[in-house]
């Protein structure tokens, strides 16, 4: 980082440059990477003493902790202009005037056992005013080229000593001119009060235990006609106050949601009462990708950019085992084979858990990351119990299982009648690669396509070959032909390339949720591209229930059996399908297809989806998502369906159907909130 006196600082400003820094004294640190009409300041987050000043303190190094504001800095870091005092407020009290900013006493204990020096006292008081020039500064550039600014002044306070009932957050409002700031205070009090952190209720209120009677409200009210500060207090919910333990999920949870606070009542104060009347959320936030993001996404695809589960669960002698199953007629068991892992597992999580995403200062994007790492050690749990029993338990725990609301879809569709008559004209293997190929190049899609022998389904892309590859001996309808060309081609190998087009690497890894959100975005384009037919959604069906099937006996013989007699199908489309639930030991993932359609067909009625297109995305990380495309560290995805644009009308029944998919969509656990305004 920089370090930087007090006048490169100040010209630096003047001159309207972005640059982060230490000042030259070490006692605060300034981050400006964009112009916004918001600064946020943690003014007691330091905890610097000087060696000269321990000499003279009464106080122990635990004692000055527990009045400090500790990691209030990690509230605020994702915000394009940050000021984060590092010195402690001991040495000098930057939310009280410089009169008395050094205490003698402070809670009931005596600060100084001995007198300070005369030269000690004027440096702490020199690096008071310094810290307030530049402030100055800073509020002066930002009103003259928005008219008004917004200060969030974030602190947070012990509760455990008090009787009375505190609440999670406190904005002091009694310097604040509510005759005209009014409707930005009430929606930070809105959206605070909104926020959900684990296992507590959450509660906003104003002037409940402090009022708003520091200096820098001061300071600036006397100086500024038209800057907004904001005192917040935030209880220390995020730690244990006694020993400054941090609690690290309330705290991520808390960042993640903070964070979208201040961005909502920055825009809404940007548009109410600046010049930037039509501020977006992402206009509060900066552009400039963060270094470590950088860093942790490329150390992370090092790591797991060879990492794809159906290379090594596919089995590889299914000839073989097809063979002596029908010989048998079908009283065998078949003994699969699989590739080695080449991968050393707990090297594998040990090198995964050293990424230091703690680093990453948005907590949005942090939060992505360690659900990447997670997913990511989840997966080649999964991987190395391939062919074992135990594979039936991480498939499980990786993909889940059918809920009821999957097994009542699969059944609705199970029961329909047909309503079609059955295409003649059938597509060959050739014929498909052509089909693909044809389709690729209409598309500008610079991929392969090509035919192989060792294919459970009846196509799939290689991300790492960016290939479409054919199964052999292929014999399929041209409607179903059209779907597999819009699935694999329209989607999957979209998302590959679109992918491998973005500087974050991580949207070729995957996102956690990947898989259920590719097949469910790649048979809505089945469905929208009007290629969708009811023979095609009773195969994905019959997906599920052969996944429950497995799951109840976990007896290949009988899952074949059970496909063949109870829904007819024909000897080798039963042991297909059966080698497709039953490979690795027990293969869950099939259910996905038709969870995946249900969501994506219920998320596309209620947004625009077309950010899911960026890479391989999750339907939970949209927002994200949507937030890092607008702001440019995503690039808007290049190859997407047409559908998004214009919608091919399809039959009235297959609309039907369709719209009768229930999704399973998890009710959201909303915290107990509760919002009080109390009179000063």
């Amino acid at each position: 980082m920089l370090k930087l006196s007090e006048q490169e600082i100040l010209a630096h400003i003047e001159a309207g440059e972005c640059f982060e820094c230490e000042v030259l004294d070490g006692s605060f640190n300034l981050k400006i990477e964009a112009y916004t009409p918001v600064i946020c300041a943690s003014v007691h987050s330091g905890h610097r003493f000087r060696t000269a000043l321990i000499g003279n303190c009464a106080l122990s190094e635990e004692e000055r902790f527990y009045e400090e504001d500790p990691f209030t800095d990690q509230l605020i870091q994702s915000m394009p202009i940050t000021l984060m005092a590092r010195d402690s407020r001991y040495e000098y009290d930057l939310n009280r005037p410089i009169a008395n900013c050094i205490y003698n006493k402070a809670w009931g204990k005596t600060v100084w056992a001995t007198k300070l020096p005369n030269r000690e006292r004027h440096e702490s008081l020199r690096k008071h005013q310094q810290f307030y020039r530049i402030l100055d500064a800073l509020i002066t550039a930002i009103e003259k080229q928005f008219g008004a600014a917004l200060i969030f002044d974030v602190h947070s306070y012990n509760h455990m000593r008090r009787d009375d009932e505190t609440p999670t957050f406190n904005i002091g409002t009694e310097q604040i001119d509510l005759d005209r700031w009014l409707p930005a205070v009430d929606l930070a009090l809105r959206g605070l009060t909104n926020l959900e952190l684990p296992n507590m209720p959450v509660s906003a209120r104003e002037n409940a235990v402090f009022f708003g009677r520091g200096y820098m409200i001061s300071h600036v009210n006397s100086r500024f006609q038209n800057t907004l500060v904001l005192p917040l207090e935030v209880k220390k919910v995020f730690m244990d106050e006694l020993t400054g333990e941090i609690y690290p999920l309330v705290m991520q949870a808390l960042s993640e949601q903070f964070k979208q606070c201040l961005v909502d009542v920055s825009t809404f104060f940007s548009r109410r009462f600046t010049t930037k009347k039509r501020a977006k959320k992402t206009d509060m936030l900066a552009e400039k990708i963060d270094p470590a993001i950088i860093k942790i996404d490329r150390a992370l695809y090092q790591l797991a950019k060879n990492l794809e589960t159906l290379f090594y669960i596919n089995p590889l002698n299914i000839a073989a085992e097809r063979k002596q199953f029908f010989k048998t007629n079908g009283n065998y068991l078949p003994q699969f084979r699989y590739r080695q892992l080449d991968i050393d597992p707990y090297q594998f999580r040990e090198q995964l858990y050293h990424l230091p995403v703690n680093t990453i200062r948005d907590p949005s994007i942090q939060s992505l990351y360690r659900d990447v790492i997670n997913g990511l050690s989840e997966k080649i749990g999964l991987l190395v119990k391939a062919g074992q029993p135990e594979f039936l338990y991480e498939s499980l725990k990786y993909y889940g299982e059918p809920s009821q609301s999957d097994v009542k879809n699969a059944q609705f569709f199970l029961h329909a009648s047909s309503y079609t008559e059955p295409q003649i004209e059938t597509v060959s293997t050739q014929g498909l690669l052509n089909m693909m190929r044809d389709a690729a190049k209409q598309w500008n899609m610079s991929c392969k396509v090509e035919a192989n022998t060792k294919l459970v389904a009846k196509a799939m892309v290689s991300n790492s070959r960016k290939a479409v590859m054919i199964a052999k001996d292929l014999n399929v309808s041209l409607t179903e032909a059209k779907a597999l060309v819009h699935h694999e081609l329209g989607v999957h190998m979209a998302t590959t390339l679109n992918a491998q087009t973005q500087r974050l690497k991580v949207f070729s890894i995957g996102l956690p949720g990947s898989t259920l959100t590719q097949e469910g975005l790649a048979i809505l384009n089945e469905y929208r591209s009007g290629n969708m037919t009811l023979e095609r959604l009773q195969g994905l069906a019959l997906r599920v229930l052969a996944v429950r099937e497995m799951l109840t006996r976990n007896d290949f013989r009988h899952t074949y059996s059970y496909l063949v007699e109870e829904h007819l199908l024909s000897q080798d489309e039963a042991f297909n399908l059966a080698v497709r639930v039953h490979r690795g030991g027990g293969f869950t993932k099939d259910y996905l297809y038709l969870n995946g359609v249900s969501k994506a067909f219920e998320l596309s009625k209620q947004r625009d989806i077309k950010n899911l297109y960026v890479g391989k995305t999750g339907f939970d990380y949209l927002p994200v998502i949507n937030e890092m495309v607008e702001r440019q560290l995503v690039k808007a995805p290049a190859y997407y369906p047409s559908h998004l644009n214009a919608q091919i009308v399809n039959s009235p029944v297959l609309d039907y159907l369709m719209g009768c998919i229930h999704s399973n969509s998890r009710p959201s656990i909303r915290s107990k909130a509760t919002i009080q305004r109390v009179a000063a």
